[in-house]
């Protein structure tokens, strides 16, 4: 997601003599934006005629998978999530508000933990056809049909199940905020309120959140690698790791990058070119109408088919695995969860300080290019996780490259690398890559905050950073505190960063789970999974305090 700083309606800045601020913007903003450029640079080098290669053997095949796979999961979240969003806004049945929060609950579960779930539940050796087989006295997969949950169409259910909450989500609030008098005249008319009122008027805001879906299926790295299914994605990885070619890999990733960014520029436009407002102030939302007779069964049966399938089911079936493992491999996952508390820690920390920087110098001290950068400093978001980890690994080599040379050049000595790798490479992924999470945070708190506080600071006498201390700081620090949660959860999720980046004999939950899962011991990658799933609850919970169903 592309972070944009708006202009915020703030009084003149009283530091506006004070350049100091905009050099620290500026220098944080370049390190962001650096692995982007590090990533352009290194795909104009040589390729060695690889990409010719690829072009004549699996490139159309990374991209009419990748393409077959964000039409069909868009089309799924489309359905599952505009046809829940408007059950739970249109009528009043048992349970509606229950499950109108339970709808959001499959966004804690990343989409390659429910594919491991789901292989190991569906497979030939699982449950299900292993109770086929039994009752019906089989004995061999050739006498009988059973869909491949390792395909393409597994790879569009799985990822549909959990990424439908975002066009959920966003479709109820886009019902919500049509002016209730709408739908009161088109009611008078006759006519389909869904149809003639709820999409048209209701499209801005699920072209939204279907763009985030398609956004999410091109960055997926670790479903498309289980199921074998042959993205842009997994192509960066396979030609990186697999053919040893950096440059290649970085075209490929701009490929990707192009790819996304032709999606954020459909949102956009399709947002732009559908908007609607509502001039008059006055009730807004959909009229609510009670259930009678056999819909006050099918309507909860309809909001609860997709919490049971990605979430309830996915859930049970991790703590059934859970269960049934011994302690013979607690060591590992002990120490998977130290090393996960350790970098998402720390990138919780550097992100949110990083955001809080750049949030406040670029509201409170004045200029164009600085916010210009602090908006490119929030575009790692919409890059996929191979992607990010290619640039960031470039932006490092080039600048360790730079300290040496300075070393040999000015001091004529041999220095070390700067950065290096290990951790130190993995939080500056992470702050590329989530930085729009916790600005996003910062910059909503510092919108609602009245323009006189900070400069009543000022005529008091407080200097910049006193008056950011004393007085901004304790009224956004709930919003900094959300941001900072929702960021550590992001980085205890994430997989392929973390894959590609991570130092030797280092595992967190997400690479642990994936290593259990890739060696096919998928009850032993449940108890890891299990941990992701319950920490990914924190969001939904954020989410649910704030998102509160209008009565």
């Amino acid at each position: 997601m592309l972070g944009s700083l708006h202009h915020y309606a703030h009084a003149p800045s009283p530091w506006k003599g004070q350049g100091w601020l905009n050099a620290v913007l500026i220098s944080v903003c370049l390190i962001l934006i650096l692995p982007v450029l590090a990533l352009v640079i290194t795909a104009m080098g040589d390729n060695r005629d690889l990409m010719q290669h690829l072009i004549e053997t699996v490139l159309f095949r990374y991209l009419s998978n990748t393409m077959i796979l964000i039409a069909g999961v868009g089309i799924l979240t489309l359905g599952i999530g505009v046809t829940t969003a408007w059950v739970v806004s249109r009528y009043e049945f048992p349970f509606r508000h229950s499950l109108s929060w339970m709808l959001l609950l499959p966004m804690a579960i990343p989409s390659y933990i429910i594919a491991y779930v789901y292989t190991g539940f569906l497979d030939y050796a699982g449950p299900v056809q292993s109770l086929i087989r039994q009752h019906y006295g089989f004995t061999s997969w050739k006498q009988y049909w059973f869909p491949e949950i390792r395909s393409m169409g597994g790879a569009i259910f799985v990822m549909g199940l959990v990424l439908y909450p975002y066009v959920y989500l966003m479709a109820r609030t886009g019902f919500g905020q049509i002016p209730t008098r709408v739908f009161e005249a088109t009611l008078l008319t006759g006519r389909s309120l869904i149809k003639h009122v709820g999409l048209p008027m209701g499209r801005p805001a699920i072209i939204a959140g279907l763009a985030l879906v398609l956004m999410e299926v091109v960055a997926d790295f670790g479903t498309v690698d289980f199921f074998a299914v042959e993205t842009i994605s997994l192509g960066v990885y396979n030609v990186w790791l697999g053919m040893n070619s950096i440059t290649t890999a970085a075209q490929l990733a701009l490929m990707a990058f192009v790819l996304v960014f032709i999606l954020l520029g459909s949102e956009r436009y399709g947002r732009n070119k559908n908007r609607f407002v509502n001039t008059r102030s006055g009730i807004t939302g959909v009229p609510r109408a009670e259930a009678e007779g056999l819909w006050r069964v099918v309507l909860p049966l309809i909001c609860l088919f997709p919490i049971i399938l990605g979430f309830i089911l996915p859930v049970t079936i991790l703590v059934h695995f859970s269960i049934g493992q011994g302690v013979g491999h607690m060591s590992d996952i002990t120490s998977a969860v130290v090393q996960t508390l350790l970098v998402a820690g720390l990138g919780m920390v550097v992100i949110m300080a990083s955001a809080l920087t750049i949030g406040i110098i670029s509201c409170y001290v004045p200029s164009q290019f600085g916010r210009l950068l602090a908006g490119l400093s929030a575009t790692g978001y919409a890059f996929p996780g191979t992607v990010l980890a290619l640039g960031v690994l470039a932006a490092i080599g080039y600048i360790d490259q730079g300290w040496h040379w300075i070393g040999l050049a000015v001091f004529d000595a041999k220095w070390g690398p700067l950065l290096g790798g290990g951790i130190v490479m993995l939080i500056l992924a992470y702050m590329v890559r989530f930085q729009a999470v916790g600005l996003g945070a910062v910059q909503s708190a510092l919108e609602g905050m009245p323009s006189t506080l900070v400069p009543a600071s000022r005529v008091m006498g407080n200097g910049f950073v006193i008056s950011i201390r004393r007085v901004v700081l304790p009224l956004i620090r709930p919003a900094v505190l959300a941001g900072g949660l929702l960021v550590f959860v992001d980085i205890m999720k994430e997989l392929p960063m973390t894959l590609l980046l991570r130092p030797f004999d280092f595992n967190t939950l997400a690479t642990i789970t994936y290593q259990y899962a890739h060696d096919e011991l998928i009850e032993k990658a449940a108890l890891p999974a299990l941990m992701i799933v319950l920490t990914g609850l924190l969001p939904v919970i954020i989410i649910q305090f704030y998102f509160r169903p209008r009565k």
